[in-house]
């Protein structure tokens, strides 16, 4: 199906070339980023940020487990970074949304 047509072979190579991507962009985060900035990339990514310039909500029910898995770090690291992002303001818990990710965010990341 790929030889025969040009439009799936196009979209199949676009999406390896940008699953590619994204793994050189955690394999450089992992290597020179700090735990709290691969966590604030990962909210980020989460909440789906850039596609429009509001709160996200992030998953209902997201557990810090998890959170550390995908950082590479520890649940009470993770945990002593969402508690400061929470006391920041770029993070806000609610019973009914889940977790949800601000804008603000963005600068933990970007700031160096």
């Amino acid at each position: 199906m790929i030889h025969a047509k040009h439009e799936i072979s196009e979209l199949f190579v676009t999406h390896l070339l940008s699953r590619n991507i994204r793994y050189e962009a955690d394999l450089v985060d992992q290597l020179f980023n700090s735990s709290e900035k691969r966590l604030a990339r990962i909210l980020l990514i989460l909440a789906n940020f850039g596609k429009e310039s509001r709160a996200e909500p992030v998953l209902p029910r997201v557990s810090q487990d998890s959170l550390a898995q995908m950082v590479g770090t520890t649940r009470s690291r993770v945990s002593h970074f969402m508690n400061r992002f929470r006391r920041l303001g770029f993070i806000d818990y609610s019973d009914s949304n889940g977790l949800t990710v601000h804008s603000g965010l963005l600068s933990m990341v970007l700031h160096d």
